[in-house]
């Protein structure tokens, strides 16, 4: 039986795996923003942006076999375990990106903005956030880039995705379909990034219209 064949009759089983990953991946993602965007916006005008992007930047040097060990004693096996860590090595990105983003916003036009009468909140979300989108939106394809890889490793702690089809392709080497079922692995993570990418560079373009609407 050829890849092509196999990967047909265990097609529901490789859709099952790759919308697990799609899942853990947006639940990291969505919890690196949740709180990574928050920390960004209180303190990207304060000095303890270089403390709090060091420690996010720390995150991304602990290997990944070995972060995603450290959680299961104090979150057990599973997806707990598998989201926390993706959060952690997306950190970076996002907050790094947020920032950069809005301490690139022209002085000019913040200040033009405070005098048509604009307080500080409402200049950050309606003139400030709005000009710093296309940055932020960058680093959010940036870290789901990276962590689309990294939540391969989730299967190691018995978390859910196309990790599994790797970790059994890996485990049952010189078996008739160790091969196909790595490859059905790498394909679906590669297949998740493109879509990813694309999806991102749609919505940075639309961000960067909206930039330029807020700037004219």
């Amino acid at each position: 039986m050829g890849f092509i064949e196999y990967t047909a009759d265990s097609m529901p089983a490789l859709l099952g795996a790759t919308l697990e990953h799609t899942v853990l991946v947006l639940q990291g993602l969505g919890l690196a923003v949740l709180i990574g965007l928050p920390l960004a916006l209180l303190t990207y005008r304060h000095r303890s942006r270089g403390a709090v992007l060091a420690v996010a930047g720390v995150f991304l040097t602990i290997p990944s076999y070995a972060l995603f060990g450290l959680l299961i004693t104090p979150l057990g096996l599973g997806t707990a375990p598998s989201v926390i860590a993706l959060t952690l090595y997306a950190f970076l990105p996002v907050i790094r990106n947020t920032v950069v983003g809005l301490r690139e916003v022209d002085p000019a036009v913040v200040e033009s903005a405070r005098g048509m009468g604009l307080s500080r909140t409402q200049t950050l979300l309606q003139v400030e956030l709005p000009l710093a989108l296309p940055v932020i939106v960058t680093g959010l394809r940036v870290a789901t880039q990276m962590i689309l890889g990294i939540a391969a490793i989730a299967a190691a702690v018995n978390g859910p995705g196309l990790g599994n089809l790797i970790l059994q392709g890996l485990t049952s080497a010189g078996t008739p379909f160790a091969v196909y079922l790595t490859l059905q692995g790498v394909i679906g993570i590669v297949v998740l990034a493109i879509l990813f990418d694309l999806f991102f560079a749609a919505l940075g373009r639309l961000t960067t219209t909206r930039g330029m609407m807020i700037r004219a």
